[in-house]
C-alpha cells in the first residue's frame, strides 16, 4: 500500500508530465483539479471535480495516464475516476432537506486510510434564500426541448454539468457560436434547471445590450449602487452575446467588477458569444483572460440528421402534421441554423392554414421557394451525382459504370441513375450512355423502382435526401 504522501508524490510526478505534454488551457480544464486519493492492488484512483470531467478524460487521457503512472511506480496499472461522495453535501438547500445527489457520485473504493478530501469552500447555494425579482427566462428554453446533435453536444455537456453544480464545474462557462445555433437556448435552461433544482439560488439571465442600458441609466439616474447589489446579489449570472460590450469602456469596467464580485465569492458565470474572446474585438484584455479562465465551448451549424430531429421534434412539441419528405425538404436545404429552419417550418404550416391544403412537399417546395438560397449558375452535372453516390457508398465511378448486379453495387447504380434523371436535363440514352452504354429502358427501370422505394422506404428516402444535400452543397 502506498502511503498519502507518496501519493501526492507520484500524482505529483504524472501530472508535470501531463502538462508538458498537453496544451495549457487542456491541463487546466481538465487534470488541475484531480487528486490521488487511493492505490489499491494494480488499481490506481484518482478523484476529478465532476461526472462530466471524468467522461472526458477517461475518454481523451486514459491511456497516456495509464502508461505515465507504469512508470512512475515500475508497474502496470489502472487508473479508476470518481467524483467524491463530498462533493454532493454542498447542494444542500437551507431549509435543512437532505443534500441533493448531483451526480453519479459513488465513494471511491479501496482509497487508503488517512488519505483525506477536504471539501473546498461551499457556493453560495447555501447562503440565504434570495431570488432574482426578474430572471428574463423564456420558458421553452429547457434542457428537455434542446436536440443533441454532433454540432452542439460537448457544449450541452457543459452546460448541463454547470447546471447540476453551479461554480463547481466550469467558471465562467464561455459557450460560443453563430447567430441561431442555440446559445440562449443553452443560457436559459441552466437558469431553469438550477432554479427547479436549487430553489434558493438567485439566477439571472439578461443580454448585454441590456446590462449596458442599465449601466448608462445607473449613471445617467445615480442608481449605481442600486445597479450593482442588482447584479452581485446572484448566485449564477447568465449573460448573452458579451461582444455586444466591445468598446464601450464604461460598460466593460462595470462589468469587469461584477465578474470579480461574482466569481470571488464563488458564484457561477456563464457568458456566450458569436465568437471566442480573443476573437472580440476592443475588449479589455482583463475581460478576455477571465472569459478564458474556465471552459470555453463552441457550437456549430447542425449536420443533416442533427436538423432531421430538430425539425420533428419541433413538429411533435407544436402538434404539426408535417409528412417526413417536408422535413427532409426542408432539412436538405435549410442549412445555415435553427432559427432559420424552424422558421421554414412555420412558414409552411401557415401557408397551408391559409389555403386550406394539407402540407405536402409540392406545396412546401411552392412556400419556401422565395426564402431558400438560390443556386449557383452551374447546375448539377452527371459526373457530380456520380461521384457523390460512388462516395457515398465506399465505390467507385468505375463500379457504376460496370457490369456487377451485386446489391451493394446495384442498388447505389439505381439511385444514381434516378438522381441523374431528376437533377439534370439529360434524357435516358445519355444516362445510360454514362453509365457503362446501357440501354435506355435500364436507366426507365431504376427510375420507376426507386420512385416506388422512395415512397415506402424511409431508408432510401433518407439516402437520397443526404445524396441531394451533398449535391446542394456542390453547387452552391
Amino acid at each position: 500500500m502506498v502511503t498519502e504522501v507518496d501519493l501526492e508524490s507520484v500524482w505529483g510526478q504524472v501530472l508535470s508530465y501531463m502538462e508538458a505534454e498537453l496544451q495549457r488551457t487542456s491541463f487546466e480544464t481538465w487534470l488541475r483539479r484531480t487528486q490521488a486519493v487511493g492505490l489499491s492492488g494494480d488499481t490506481f484512483d484518482v478523484a476529478v471535480p465532476d461526472a462530466f470531467a471524468r467522461e472526458w478524460i477517461e475518454g481523451r487521457y486514459r491511456p497516456l495516464i495509464e502508461n505515465t503512472l507504469g512508470k512512475v511506480l515500475g508497474r502496470p496499472v489502472k487508473v479508476r475516476f470518481s467524483v467524491p461522495a463530498w462533493k454532493s453535501e454542498v447542494a444542500a438547500t437551507v431549509d435543512g432537506s437532505p443534500p441533493m445527489t448531483l451526480f453519479d457520485e459513488r465513494p471511491v473504493s479501496g482509497s487508503a486510510p488517512g488519505v483525506r478530501s477536504s471539501p473546498e469552500i461551499p457556493f453560495s447555494a447555501i447562503q440565504p434564500v434570495r431570488h432574482s425579482p426578474d430572471t428574463y427566462l423564456n420558458p421553452k428554453y429547457t434542457f428537455e426541448r434542446f436536440v443533441v446533435g454532433n454540432s452542439n453536444r460537448f457544449a450541452h455537456a457543459a452546460a448541463l454539468a454547470v447546471a447540476e453544480s453551479p461554480a463547481r464545474s466550469y467558471n465562467p462557462l464561455f459557450l460560443y457560436g453563430g447567430v441561431g445555433l442555440g446559445k440562449t437556448h443553452l443560457m436559459q435552461a441552466i437558469g431553469h434547471h438550477v432554479s427547479r433544482r436549487l430553489p434558493g439560488m438567485a439566477v439571472m439571465y439578461v443580454t448585454a445590450e441590456t446590462f449596458t442600458n442599465e449601466v448608462i441609466n445607473a449613471i445617467r439616474d445615480d442608481r449605481t449602487m442600486e445597479f450593482k447589489n442588482r447584479y452581485r446579489n446572484n448566485d449564477v449570472l447568465l449573460i448573452d452575446d458579451i461582444q455586444f460590450i466591445a468598446g464601450k469602456e464604461r460598460t466593460q469596467e462595470e462589468f469587469f467588477h461584477t465578474f470579480e464580485a461574482l466569481h470571488g465569492s464563488g458564484r457561477q458565470i456563464v457568458i456566450s458569444s458569436d465568437r471566442p474572446p480573443k476573437d472580440i474585438p476592443t475588449l479589455e484584455e482583463r475581460l478576455r483572460s477571465r472569459c478564458e479562465w474556465g471552459l470555453l465551448a463552441d457550437i456549430q451549424a447542425p449536420d443533416l440528421e442533427t436538423r432531421v430531429a430538430i425539425l420533428r421534434k419541433k413538429a411533435l412539441q407544436e402538434s404539426l402534421p408535417v409528412p417526413d419528405d417536408v422535413i427532409m425538404h426542408i432539412a436538405t436545404h435549410v442549412q445555415t441554423n435553427i432559427r432559420e429552419l424552424e422558421g421554414a417550418l412555420i412558414r409552411i404550416v401557415a401557408s397551408a392554414s391559409l389555403d386550406g391544403c394539407p402540407i405536402s412537399l409540392p406545396m412546401a417546395t411552392a412556400a419556401l421557394r422565395d426564402i431558400l438560397p438560390k443556386r449557383a449558375d452551374r447546375p448539377v452535372t452527371l459526373g457530380d451525382i456520380q461521384r457523390a453516390v460512388s462516395r457515398h457508398f465506399s465505390l467507385t465511378v468505375d463500379d457504376l459504370k460496370g457490369h456487377s448486379r451485386a446489391r451493394k453495387v446495384a442498388l447505389p447504380r439505381q439511385l444514381a441513375m434516378y438522381l441523374c434523371r431528376e437533377l439534370t436535363g439529360a434524357s435516358l440514352p445519355r444516362i445510360g450512355e454514362e453509365f457503362g452504354s446501357r440501354d435506355h429502358t435500364t436507366v426507365l427501370h431504376a427510375c420507376e423502382k426507386i420512385t416506388r422505394e422512395r415512397k415506402e422506404s424511409a431508408e432510401i428516402e433518407q439516402t437520397l435526401a443526404r445524396l441531394e444535400h451533398d449535391l446542394h452543397e456542390v453547387v452552391l
